[in-house]
């Protein structure tokens, strides 16, 4: 059965469920992401925003990123990625280098202790997953809750692209 309650004076009426289950999504989303960062902080020693520049560093190949583009998939304002990238310099994760079409971009590559943490974050990110994420779930909840995921993905993409 679902229960509905009006949420505005003009009579609108929402299905309680509807609120409840994204609200279930978002606890158990922003649980297992705090879990995780504790994780990389604790045996890695480094932030969970860290080791997102890292990945997106590994991505890159030979076309390093600049801190412009870095920031844009972060969600970070460019003060607080230069602040993350000139921590992560002096921590000899990563270097910058001139962008050499612009004097006033700067690229940021991974140096070789960029690498090994990031290979020592993926195992100890990758164990927290299993154990946190796909360890209290069977295997057949594990796929539907992710062919769910990739659904909703989908339909938010298209509907945030129609915005633009």
């Amino acid at each position: 059965m679902v229960t509905e309650r009006t949420f505005s004076e003009g009579g609108t009426r929402v299905p309680d469920e509807v609120i409840h289950e994204f609200g279930a999504l978002l606890g158990a989303a922003s649980l297992l992401e705090r879990i995780a960062g504790r994780e990389l902080e604790r045996r890695c020693g480094i932030r969970h925003a860290v080791f997102e520049v890292l990945l997106r560093l590994s991505d890159a190949g030979a076309d390093c990123p600049d801190m412009g583009g870095l920031a844009g998939e972060l969600i970070l304002t460019s003060g607080g990625m230069t602040r993350l990238v000139d921590r992560m310099q002096e921590a000899g994760l990563v270097r910058r280098r001139p962008h050499a079409g612009d004097r006033r971009r700067h690229l940021v590559e991974l140096t070789g202790a960029g690498r090994a943490k990031l290979d020592e974050a993926l195992r100890v990110h990758a164990e927290t997953l299993r154990e946190h994420f796909a360890g209290p779930l069977t295997d057949d909840q594990r796929r539907a809750l992710v062919s769910a995921l990739r659904t909703l993905r989908t339909t938010a993409r298209k509907e945030l692209g129609a915005l633009r």
